[in-house]
């Protein structure tokens, strides 16, 4: 499968605004968005005119960023998000919240999504019980994730269950860090989903 195997702070520096794509280092002084908060490039600095296709074209690819998916698999959960009900943008964000990777983040046991993908695919969590290492697999509500047994004796995995014991939760997911558990409880709304995307840009791009 096709990945972006680059610099990501360059991502950061790309889309004008911190992704938090490599976790706790964005949180220091080592943050290249802080340090060089201009696009990356020998042009990076120039003050340049941005089209309306421009501004709905790096909505689209900042969130693309965040939640590390490539642009196949986001058009896929555009057009998912197109035939449900409701507000088009709304659902596409719905959707890439209930990815796997994305819940074990928001649970706090790990540092970044890209953290999270990587627990995942090495198969340390299990839903209802049995063992999921896809990413993208989508939890509904009632799903219970859970840390496996004998991952729990991870260094790593401990560490980040200390962690998330002293994080606050989204109020979608009801975590007990001591059980190494969380649980669905609801579909987020779009109140609870604290990224800096403008969705309806997005919708307007593929609208085009």
């Amino acid at each position: 499968m096709a990945k972006y195997n680059g610099p990501v702070c360059r991502l950061c520096r790309r889309e004008g605004a911190k992704l938090y794509i490599k976790g706790d280092r964005c949180y220091t002084n080592k943050c290249a968005f802080d340090r060089r908060g201009y696009a990356p490039g020998e042009h990076g600095q120039g003050r340049k005119k941005v089209s309306e296709y421009g501004i709905q074209l790096r909505e689209k690819q900042k969130a693309r960023r965040i939640y590390g998916i490539l642009e196949t698999q986001f058009r896929n959960y555009f057009e998912k998000a197109e035939r449900q009900k409701g507000v088009t943008g709304e659902n596409l964000l719905r959707l890439l919240e209930r990815r796997l990777d994305n819940v074990i983040y928001r649970m706090g046991y790990s540092a970044s999504r890209t953290e999270a993908r990587q627990l995942v695919r090495h198969g340390h969590f299990t839903v209802n019980g049995r063992k999921v290492n896809i990413p993208s697999f989508l939890v509904k509500v009632g799903d219970v994730i859970e840390v496996r047994e004998k991952s729990r004796e991870n260094n790593r995995v401990k560490e980040l269950a200390d962690q998330a014991a002293r994080k606050t939760s989204p109020a979608w997911l009801e975590v007990s860090a001591d059980q190494f558990t969380g649980k669905v409880v609801a579909i987020p709304s779009r109140e609870e989903i604290d990224i800096p995307i403008e969705e309806h840009l997005i919708v307007e791009l593929y609208s085009r």
